[in-house]
């Protein structure tokens, strides 16, 4: 959160953005629902780096699985939006291999649920919100610098923390995961005022499908026969939804160049 903020600060500098920010705080509702998203992503980050921390990779992939479908639901319950035959079946099989990868692990997926509906959470308020995303970043990680320093502080002092303390390869990672956490919510925040809620939120498989990889290759966590099956399901899933939204963002084309081509 503190690095975010500082890396935040430096584009907003570089970019003279300033005004941007303060016309959003001149708005009492868009300062109302960036700290319901600050929350939000607050209990996400929190929860996935407890995952990590604690080798369940596996299962936090599990969560950006299923964030997709409370997304998907949001936008359709929400904010009305309307989803073609396709789109719907590929939630269904989506559905489908969520079911079986919880059967599969044999227990309730209790991180992987957490991480799923606050960042459906988060999602839906940036939605709803329309603020850009640099100035809507920068408004909830500053919202949230008060509560990380102080933490940070207790940590520093009661030598639990891990900043300075273990080397300068351990700094700089961390001072790195202020871009590296920044730059893919700035993209995800612009791409939520671009595209509608349920249309994201099934192209974040992919998020999850490289945890799924992760888990696997570089952390050593293993996978089940069943589990298999379920994450199988889900790819074919994003596949039928990714075959959908080309074509037809295919079919406007096609249909202006008979357009063009048809004879006076």
């Amino acid at each position: 959160m503190i690095w975010s903020l500082v890396f935040l600060l430096i584009v907003i500098a570089l970019l003279r953005g300033w005004t941007s920010v303060g016309s959003v705080l001149r708005s009492a509702k868009s300062v109302g629902l960036l700290a319901i998203a600050a929350i939000a992503i607050t209990v996400n980050w929190t929860t996935y780096v407890y995952a990590v921390s604690t080798d369940q990779i596996v299962e936090s992939s599990l969560g950006y699985f299923i964030n997709p479908l409370v997304s998907v639901t949001l936008g359709v319950v929400i904010l009305r939006e309307r989803l073609r035959g396709a789109q719907w079946g590929a939630v269904a099989l989506a559905t489908v291999g969520v079911i079986i990868i919880g059967i599969g692990s044999g227990a309730t997926p209790l991180i992987g649920l957490i991480l799923a509906f606050s960042f459906g959470t988060y999602g839906l308020v940036k939605k709803i919100a329309g603020v850009d995303a640099i100035p809507s970043l920068t408004i909830e990680t500053a919202m949230l610098f008060p509560v990380a320093a102080a933490v940070l502080a207790v940590s520093e002092i009661n030598g639990n923390a891990a900043f300075i303390i273990d080397g300068p390869g351990i700094t700089v990672l961390l001072l790195l995961l202020g871009p590296i956490t920044a730059i893919p919510l700035l993209a995800y925040v612009a791409a939520a005022n671009r595209l509608l809620l349920s249309t994201l939120g099934i192209t974040q498989y992919l998020t999850p499908t490289v945890l799924f990889i992760l888990g696997l290759t570089v952390f050593g966590e293993s996978v089940s026969a069943t589990e298999w099956s379920g994450f199988v399901v889900i790819w074919l899933a994003l596949a039928v939804f990714t075959i959908d939204l080309y074509q037809h963002s295919r079919r406007p084309a096609r249909v202006e160049e008979l357009e063009v081509t048809e004879p006076t």
